[in-house]
């Protein structure tokens, strides 16, 4: 099995003198294709910084994140748009749905660069295989949170990414809708072999992912 993701060294600083926060101090890190890892840590410790640079979404102060063997540092800014929307699907906390669209549309949102017409049948299959086939045509405003967490689930898998990151996908859930969100990712990722990272700050939640990666003040401990 080889590495989807490979890190070395990996540093992000903000600031300067004094005032210089550390947030990644020296991350090493390696995800097999097809692996499920959790990254834990308290708050502050670094987890969404190093979930963040990893997806492309930031780049480190040094050191070096290779995604699926490309490395990220040397890839010009209009090229990682299109690396981070073919390779990656992003799951938030907050949802981050479109409230003047339904299930469906918001769905359908990451596809409208690409301007194909076969999405919105696998759209509507990926929320079927999210249960969410009744709820469609609803609104965010009409949905639970459960519900809303399962439209972004769908909608970070419609074009297929190899690579799944969530931070925080049960933080705003109670105990046993979070359950079923957890459920739901890993058997994505045994079913269809789709490469998990999840940050999170519950033990119970990352015993149930797979690997589990501490972070302590931006360093793996």
């Amino acid at each position: 099995m080889d590495n989807i993701i490979k890190a070395e060294n990996l540093k992000k600083f903000y600031g300067k003198g004094d005032t210089q926060v550390k947030a990644l101090n020296g991350v090493d890190l390696t995800v097999k294709r097809g692996e499920a890892i959790s990254i834990m840590g308290p708050s502050g410790s670094g987890k969404t910084t190093l979930l963040n640079m990893l997806g492309a979404l930031d780049k480190p102060t040094s050191g070096e994140v290779e995604l699926d063997g490309i490395k990220i540092s040397t890839v010009a800014e209009h090229s990682l748009h299109r690396i981070r929307r073919e390779k990656i699907g992003f799951i938030f906390q907050a949802y981050y749905l479109i409230p003047t669209l339904d299930a469906l549309e918001n769905v359908l949102v990451p596809t409208i660069p690409l301007g194909k017409n076969t999405f919105p049948q696998r759209a509507k299959e990926l929320l079927k295989m999210v249960g969410l086939e009744e709820r469609m045509y609803h609104r965010p405003s009409q949905l639970s949170g459960g519900e809303q967490q399962r439209v972004a689930i769908a909608r970070a898998l419609i074009n297929n990414p190899s690579l799944l990151l969530a931070d925080e996908p049960t933080g705003n859930l109670d105990s046993k809708t979070g359950g079923g969100i957890v459920k739901l990712l890993k058997d994505l990722n045994q079913e269809k072999g789709t490469t998990l990272i999840v940050v999170t700050h519950e033990p119970t939640i990352a015993r149930q992912i797979g690997r589990t990666i501490n972070l302590l003040d931006g360093k793996v401990v």
